[in-house]
């Protein structure tokens, strides 16, 4: 008797539910993981406030530890459905994963009080979760390519506009000199950037007529500055969303006609639900 058919179907119906978003089942999946991740998101937000924490530490820690066991649970299963468990642990998605449950189970490991405040860090590592999100933000896809389409524009801007940071700053050191704060050449590069992207910390300030005129013309550069890879990048993204809609237009869905199952494969020659044997244009 064959028994590698059953565990077979088993692995195949659970990629379905946790990779796939055209079940059902899938979609439930997906919905709950979205709102633990949101829940977790929220815990450690909370955990950082001390009066929060201090009153509800350890409602905060079973939570914590709930979730973490939900998400470990969840890797594992990840691994296990899968063909080639290196392509997921090592993907995007597979590290954050990863990170996102690890801290938990470190507290485990250390030992002394000590030595606590260093691995507190480590929990911070949770908001890696919040990274699990892009998953369900399908229009994602689209920025990403519009952002890798207009990447080489991008580089030239932000290079470009270094080189106007490094020769604005330069002439602000010459004008204003240490007397007025700007100490040295990098120190001024650094007002120059942090006035160019309208941040304006306020620790240095110009204090003769040329050099407050040069902050203005800055400022005002500044503004224009913003819209140029924001327009870029814009353009891209409205291209790629056009392309995106041409193409669903000129490809149809396939469903079956049995069933009424969507068919992800062009060359499928039976459904994979009912077993109908499928018509090909």
């Amino acid at each position: 008797m064959n028994t590698s058919a059953p565990k077979k179907d088993w692995k195949y119906k659970l990629h379905e539910i946790i990779y796939g978003t055209h079940t059902p089942a899938g979609k439930m999946f997906d919905i709950v993981l979205l709102v633990v991740i949101v829940y977790s998101v929220i815990i450690v937000m909370l955990e950082s406030i001390p009066r929060y924490d201090e009153k509800y530490h350890n409602f905060l820690d079973i939570s914590e530890w709930i979730v973490t066991i939900l998400f470990t649970i969840e890797y594992i299963l990840r691994i296990i459905c899968i063909k080639s468990p290196k392509q997921y642990i090592f993907s995007f998605f597979g590290v954050i994963d990863f990170l996102s449950t690890i801290p938990k189970y470190l507290s485990f490991f250390v030992g002394g009080s000590q030595y606590m405040s260093a691995f507190r860090a480590l929990r911070l590592l949770r908001v890696f979760r919040i990274l699990k999100l892009v998953r369900f933000i399908g229009e994602s896809n689209n920025l990403l390519r519009a952002l890798k389409a207009s990447r080489t524009k991008i580089f030239v801007f932000v290079f470009f506009v270094l080189i106007v940071s490094v020769l604005l700053g330069t002439i602000m050191y010459l004008v204003e000199g240490p007397e007025h704060g700007f100490n040295s050449i990098p120190h001024s590069v650094y007002w120059t950037i942090v006035t160019l992207t309208t941040v304006g910390y306020g620790d240095i300030s110009p204090e003769t007529g040329l050099g407050q005129f040069i902050a203005t013309f800055i400022m005002i550069v500044g503004y224009g500055i913003i819209a140029v890879p924001t327009g870029i990048v814009s353009a891209e993204y409205v291209t790629e969303t056009k392309r995106n809609k041409k193409n669903k237009k000129d490809k149809k869905e396939k469903t079956c006609a049995e069933c009424g199952t969507v068919i992800l494969r062009n060359d499928a020659e039976y459904c994979r639900v009912c077993g109908f044997r499928l018509k090909h244009d």
